[in-house]
C-alpha cells in the first residue's frame, strides 16, 4: 500500500466511523509526536485530510482538536521520558541509528533556543521527532518542558486540523 492509499484509507475510515474519530486522531497525533515512530508514520498528511473531512462533513471540530492535542502532548511526554532514561544511548536505536545527525541538529537547536526550541520544534517535521528526546537528554526542567509541550500541542492541533475544517467552509462560501 502506498502513502496516498494509506492516507485515503484512514480518512475514509474516519468518514465511515465517526465515533472512532477521536481515538484515530489521538493515535495519529501520538504517533506523529513520539520519537522513532514519528519518522515512520505519515500522520501529518492524514490529519490534514481529516481536517478537510471535518470541513465537508460537519463533524465537530473541537473533539478532534482535543484528541490531536492530547495525542501530541502524550507523544512528546513519552519521548521526553525516553530521553531522560536513555540519554545519549538513544542514538543506538533505529531509526535514529540510521540518521544520528538528526539528534545532533536537535541538540544544537535546543542549546540555542532552550524551552522556545522545544515549542518551535513541534512545528518542524524533522525537529518534531527529536526535540523532546533532546530536552530529556539535556535534563530540561520537567515544568518548563511541559509548559512548552502543552502550549505547542494545542496550537499544533489547531494548525493541523483547522485549515481543512474552516478553510474549506470559507472557500465554499467565498466561491
Amino acid at each position: 500500500m502506498d502513502f496516498q492509499a494509506l492516507t485515503q484509507n484512514a480518512v475514509d475510515f474516519v468518514r465511515a466511523n465517526q465515533g472512532w474519530g477521536f481515538l484515530v486522531v489521538m493515535a495519529l497525533a501520538f504517533g506523529e509526536s513520539l520519537a522513532f515512530i514519528s519518522l515512520l508514520v505519515p500522520a501529518t498528511v492524514i490529519l490534514l485530510g481529516i481536517g478537510f473531512l471535518v470541513g465537508e462533513s460537519g463533524i465537530s471540530f473541537w473533539p478532534l482538536w482535543a484528541a490531536a492535542a492530547i495525542g501530541a502532548f502524550f507523544g512528546d511526554w513519552l519521548s521526553f521520558w525516553i530521553g531522560q532514561k536513555l540519554k545519549h544511548d538513544v542514538v543506538r536505536y533505529w531509526p535514529l541509528s540510521r540518521n544520528p545527525g538528526l539528534l545532533e541538529r536537535g541538540h544544537r537547536f535546543f542549546e540555542r533556543w532552550g524551552t522556545l526550541g522545544v515549542f518551535i520544534g513541534r512545528f518542524s517535521g524533522p525537529l518534531r521527532a527529536v526535540m523532546p528526546l533532546v530536552a530529556g537528554i539535556c535534563e530540561m526542567s520537567p515544568v518548563a518542558f511541559q509548559f512548552a509541550n502543552v502550549t505547542s500541542a494545542m496550537l499544533w492541533a489547531a494548525g493541523i486540523l483547522a485549515p481543512g475544517a474552516f478553510g474549506l467552509k470559507w472557500l465554499q462560501e467565498w466561491i
